[in-house]
């Protein structure tokens, strides 16, 4: 127990909640992106190069420093990690593309920002659902969390009309959340074996250059609104790709796992929260208010139960 306080700062839970605000935030600004005319392959497209391009000055200062203090054997082993990690960065960066696209065609049918959000946060049940192929055993406080999520997610996309209220931007927030499962047991799988800021930047750029593609083939890119939308895909493309992901990395490490977990997952709360100020005329039906609520407690029951049993093996 002791161990968990020491690892667990102010300085940390500062960080990640700073890095979910920023998260959060993100979805108002891909919300003015769509509102602006700048279509879905577009926006991700610029939006995940831009948090690339902002990583690569970090990463090359990082190997300049280390560089001066390597032996040779240690060089030629830093090769065959980047190597590796071009190849891992490749498979994550295809998950991330199909999350964040799926993800920015859902605001071209569902308007609201902080639905979305709360749709997407879904992944946190289906990461412990997907442990079941890989033969990992859950417990009944994670089913009981599950079955809580959708519940919440019912209210939140049903509503008092029955199934036929969904819209398909709902069911494309649904893929999304799929996909961002995908990529966050990916990064389970190769982050241990790669430099996490290298592994970041290759995803990005990975992600960013099919969405850049799928753009000539899909969309038809114009001027006047990619200049309206210029802040919104800075803020998206920098802040959230870029410096979250920085902070992510920084604030772990002052921050227990499950705390970590648990602080990140208010990206959601944050994207509901700053669209009722910012856009103070879109507002949730109580219904979607009430789906909120219960999926948010979903995912805090998960993350506690998850701290307690942290704190049982100690």
């Amino acid at each position: 127990m002791s161990e968990m306080k020491n690892k667990t700062s102010f300085k940390g839970v500062l960080l990640l909640l700073l890095t979910a605000f920023i998260w959060g935030t993100s979805f108002l600004a891909q919300r003015f992106g769509t509102d602006s005319g700048v279509e879905p392959f577009t926006f991700q497209g610029i939006r995940t190069l831009l948090g690339s391009v902002f990583l690569l000055p970090f990463i090359f200062v990082k190997d300049i420093s280390v560089s001066k203090k390597m032996t040779e054997e240690q060089k030629v082993q830093r090769k065959k990690t980047n190597r590796k990690t071009w190849i891992y960065g490749t498979i994550i960066g295809i998950a991330l593309c199909l999350a964040t696209n799926f993800q920015q065609y859902a605001f071209l049918y569902e308007p609201s920002a902080g639905k979305i959000a709360f749709i997407t946060a879904m992944y946190m049940f289906f990461v412990p659902i997907a442990g079941l192929f890989f033969k990992k055993r859950l417990p009944f406080i994670t089913w009981l969390c599950v079955i809580i999520g959708f519940t919440g997610l019912y209210f939140l996309c049903v509503f008092e009309e029955g199934f036929g209220s969904i819209n398909f931007g709902d069911i494309l927030a649904f893929a999304c959340a799929i996909f961002f499962c995908v990529q966050i047991l990916l990064v389970e799988k190769f982050a241990p074996e790669c430099d996490g800021v290298k592994l970041s930047c290759i995803q990005f750029f990975v992600a960013g250059g099919i969405s850049l593609i799928l753009m000539f083939i899909f969309d038809s890119p114009k001027l006047p609104a990619l200049k309206d939308a210029l802040i919104p895909i800075l803020y998206s493309g920098i802040m959230s790709c870029g410096v979250a992901y920085t902070l992510q990395i920084v604030g772990q490490k002052y921050c227990e796992a499950t705390i970590a977990s648990l602080l990140m997952c208010m990206e959601s709360v944050f994207a509901v929260l700053s669209e009722a100020v910012v856009i103070p005329s879109t507002k949730l039906s109580v219904w979607e208010i009430s789906g909120c609520v219960i999926m948010f407690a979903a995912i805090l029951i998960s993350q506690f139960s998850d701290i307690i049993k942290a704190r049982k093996t100690k």
